[in-house]
């Protein structure tokens, strides 16, 4: 499902009379939330949702460059990780509705 799916969905459950665009603001509000709180290193919860959180990947010492077969060292870098609640792991697990 891409962003205008959900703009739409979300559209057709809360209201038909609020703009998609109004919607689609809001998205992008949740969105840069997450993505400043990863880059300063803290955790964003949802409730009944999940857990969005940065986690540190560390560097390699002997990575290799494929091209020459130099040896490397790879820089520390940053990855999102999300684990969902027990409430939503429950919902998806459970056959039927998810309404």
């Amino acid at each position: 499902m891409i962003k205008s799916e959900i703009v739409s969905r979300l559209s057709d459950k809360i209201n038909p009379k609020i703009k998609k665009t109004e919607i689609e603001k809001i998205l992008n509000i949740i969105f840069k939330t997450i993505i400043y709180e990863a880059k300063y290193k803290k955790a964003t919860e949802i409730r009944k949702f999940g857990r969005f959180f940065p986690k540190k990947i560390k560097g390699k010492l002997n990575a290799r460059n494929p091209r020459t077969g130099e040896s490397i060292k790879t820089k520390d870098k940053i990855s999102m990780a999300f684990k969902m609640s027990k409430e939503l792991r429950n919902r998806i697990n459970k056959k039927g509705n998810l309404d």
